[in-house]
């Protein structure tokens, strides 16, 4: 695991935010953090000797991760939290003070998947609801439980919000709950750096836009969607609890078209995100040449006011190719 330090850049700049130049004996708190990539995030905190929080809706998932990260060592505490309850998450912050006695580090990472089914006039409104719940007011919770203790600490602190390529940068047609959910992140999250920066606090925010520099898709609890869903948000054919196996789907399709699926570590995940907060890097993402050229496109159709014809690119992550009858 490479260790960094902070770049000397205009983005360090005292007068700009906080930068996190020694995170050692500092506090991480990590929303979904029962698996997946917020658990690659709670272990790259851990190593690089921070104390960690980890928080999940599935109480399994928080005491198995907790005791698997202790006995390597860290350490860590969990805490069962629902992000859609403003009072489970400021339940949250108190147990890490109660533990720790501060926090630098939040990050909004819990996300779900709805697994909605058919075109988006058909979305079934449950489906919004969960996904905009979690997604999205699971972030305004984590800002509004956390940033006030961390201002009022007057420490160097980070926010790290979670979004997605899909909808942070342009969305995918046929994905459109959660597209339009991390879109919603992504303002936020900007707008909230920019008001850090306006009152010239010692925190900073940015964006986690999960990739890795190594090529290969990420094998994370999305690819189940509808997974976990709590009975408010129930409806009429609603994948099961343990949610849909999309990751077969996929995997189907991509066989059918004769090429073979890698997947990355997604530890590197983690590595990307922790630059970014040592470096105070708004977009933290792997570069991509594709994803870059659907921003430029995107940015193109808005200043020529054209069709966004970028969005009916093949894509293999949906059943619908471009040339499908719509």
């Amino acid at each position: 695991m490479q260790r960094l330090s902070v770049q000397e850049s205009g983005q360090a700049d005292g007068k700009k935010g906080g930068v996190m130049r020694n995170v050692v004996g500092k506090v991480a708190v990590v929303t979904g953090g029962g698996q997946g990539i917020g658990r690659a995030l709670a272990e790259r905190f851990g190593a690089e000797g921070m104390k960690v929080v980890i928080a999940d809706v599935v109480p399994q998932l928080v005491e198995t991760t907790t005791a698997e990260l202790r006995a390597q060592g860290l350490d860590i505490i969990g805490v069962v939290t629902d992000v859609t309850s403003l009072e489970s998450v400021e339940a949250l912050r108190d147990a890490t003070l109660a533990e720790y006695g501060a926090v630098h580090i939040i990050c909004n990472n819990a996300g779900i998947g709805s697994g909605s089914e058919g075109q988006i006039w058909e979305h079934h409104v449950n489906d919004w609801r969960w996904s905009l719940d979690v997604n999205v007011m699971g972030v305004v919770n984590g800002i509004n439980a956390f940033v006030p203790h961390m201002l009022a600490q007057d420490e160097e602190g980070h926010v790290v919000n979670t979004t997605s390529g899909n909808g942070g940068f342009t969305p995918l047609i046929n994905s459109a709950v959660y597209a339009t959910t991390k879109a919603a992140v992504t303002t936020i999250t900007e707008c909230l750096w920019g008001q850090l920066r306006e009152v010239g606090a010692k925190v900073s925010a940015s964006l986690l836009y999960p990739s890795t520099n190594s090529p290969g898709m990420l094998n994370t609890g999305i690819w189940r969607p509808g997974a976990n869903r709590p009975d408010r948000y129930d409806r009429p054919g609603a994948a099961p609890k343990e949610g849909r196996d999309a990751l077969g789907s996929y995997l189907k399709r991509m066989e059918e078209a004769g090429q073979e699926v890698v997947f990355a570590p997604l530890s590197e995940v983690a590595d990307i995100c922790f630059e970014g907060i040592v470096n105070d890097t708004f977009w933290i993402t792997a570069p991509s040449a594709p994803q870059q050229q659907k921003i430029r496109d995107r940015a193109r159709s808005q200043i020529e006011m054209t069709p966004p014809e970028y969005l009916l690119a093949a894509n293999m992550m949906t059943s619908r190719p471009r040339d499908a009858k719509r």
